[in-house]
């Protein structure tokens, strides 16, 4: 791919685009938001497939119970969504992380990846949206380079390149395909966490009036954020990061509306949970501020109309 096919890859798409979704449901309270506002966003977004991701916390006895219960996770979102159509085309992730740079993890969603972009190429790409690990997507692109030519990828992961660490949960799980998204030559937009994304923050009052009770999507996604939230911040004021909704947020954002972003060279996680820099390296677009007010509005619509 030359640079001027990549330049034109990393700009905001216009018109009705394919799109795929990878997250680790499960983990938090944030990817349900994304899964939702990327169905309620049909005007844009074609989805074609859900994958669920690995993931380790306390949420989870191990990578793979992690990715097991984010597949019964999204399962749930699509029946509160009335959207059951998709349920055939959501596919269980990676069991482990990569053990290298060069061996992909064989599952369902990597093999599902390879197979859809068989209907895609670099004039049509497929939207890969990846809101966690990114085993899923690095074990694809292991098993068949050439689909770094046919979609492009949008990844909520790691922290901004002036943080002081890049121990961000997504990357740090696994390095190792951090690595190799951001080495391959793939069309990247990266969404960093710590220091752009962290600014996406929802109170407690905002879902009380806008989502509860509105009807059962809305009332899900308002009610799960407040039992967590007031779980650990019981009789305090608090505000909630709803990080991966700001992925599906790239692709709708006509004009700068939802957030301002940048082209740098591709920056290098590396193994001690910092990143490396060499200029020459190809360019992805970084996201460096969120229009927080205008992307809650456009989400809260979505999720109550």
């Amino acid at each position: 791919m030359d640079q001027f096919q990549l330049l034109k890859k990393l700009e905001v798409p216009q018109g009705t685009i394919d799109v795929v979704l990878d997250t680790d449901a499960y983990n938090e309270i944030d990817d349900q938001f994304a899964l939702a506002y990327m169905l309620r966003s049909k005007e844009k977004l074609n989805v074609r497939a859900v994958f669920a991701a690995p993931f380790l916390n306390a949420r989870s006895s191990s990578p793979e119970d992690g990715m097991e219960r984010s597949y019964e996770e999204i399962l749930k979102v699509l029946r509160f969504a009335g959207a059951e159509a998709l349920v055939p085309h959501v596919f269980r992730g990676s069991r482990a992380y990569l053990p290298d740079e060069a061996t992909p993890v064989d599952s369902p969603a990597a093999r599902a990846l390879v197979s859809l972009c068989a209907d895609y190429c670099a004039d049509r790409p497929l939207y890969v949206v990846a809101i966690g690990a990114i085993t899923n997507v690095a074990s694809a692109l292991l098993m068949d380079p050439t689909l770094r030519e046919r979609i492009v990828l949008v990844w909520l992961g790691g922290n901004a390149v002036d943080a002081p660490d890049n121990r961000e949960f997504n990357l740090i799980q696994d390095v190792a395909a951090a690595r190799v998204v951001f080495g391959c030559g793939v069309p990247l937009v990266q969404l960093p966490c710590d220091g752009v994304v962290s600014a996406f923050t929802v109170s407690g009052p905002e879902l009380e009036y806008w989502l509860a009770a509105k009807n059962p999507l809305s009332n899900y996604l308002a009610r799960n954020t407040i039992a967590e939230a007031e779980r650990y911040a019981a009789g305090t004021p608090w505000t909630r990061v709803i990080w991966d909704v700001t992925a599906i947020g790239w692709l709708l954002n006509d004009g700068d509306r939802f957030m301002l972003s940048k082209l740098i060279p591709s920056p290098i996680p590396e193994y001690d949970g910092h990143y490396g820099f060499d200029p020459r390296r190809h360019f992805i677009r970084y996201v460096c501020r969120i229009r927080r007010d205008a992307l809650m509005k456009d989400l809260f619509d979505k999720l109550t109309r």
